[in-house]
């Protein structure tokens, strides 16, 4: 799998740099990552509404999420997480290794990606590919120009987690 993501990177002419590292189980551990990485600690959550609409959230570490306002953002029913069955099938991994990344594998746009403002104004962002052993550094323009259009997921919406 984290090799078709890098062949997909490479093809798209999108730099990274990427780091090895023991299995990320908590915020903190991520933490200390993108801090050796030189990029802003993201949290992605993989979640859904009650009409199986499903949204992967990108956002700042230090945020805390409020569904109910995300959903009142968005337009949504009541947002829950999806469950691990859910990421494997739409994402092609696992908890602990929700990525932008996952998103090649969404082959039927089913997942509509949100983008917190404060993520879109860095330079960079850390994301495992699909794996929690290793962590990539990747522009953050790359990402939404280049690598979004290239998978066929130019519809992402920015959205404001306070």
């Amino acid at each position: 799998m984290r090799s078709e993501i890098y062949n997909i990177l490479d093809k798209s002419g999108i730099g990274y740099i990427s780091m090895e590292h023991h299995p990320i189980m908590t915020m903190e551990e991520g933490t200390a990552i993108a801090k050796r990485l030189g990029v802003a600690s993201c949290k992605n959550l993989f979640l859904v509404n009650k009409q199986k609409e499903y949204f992967l959230l990108l956002l700042p570490g230090h945020k805390k999420l409020s569904v109910k306002e995300l959903a009142k953002q968005i337009g949504s029913s009541h947002l829950s997480f999806a469950s691990s069955e859910e990421l494997e099938e739409f994402l092609s991994t696992s908890p602990g290794a929700v990525s932008v990344l996952g998103l090649i594998y969404d082959r039927g746009n089913k997942v509509k990606l949100l983008i917190d403002k404060e993520i879109m104004q860095t330079d960079y962002i850390g994301c495992h590919p699909c794996e929690n052993t290793c962590s990539l550094k990747l522009k953050t323009k790359d990402i939404v120009e280049t690598l979004l259009p290239a998978i066929g997921h130019t519809d992402f919406k920015e959205v404001q987690i306070d």
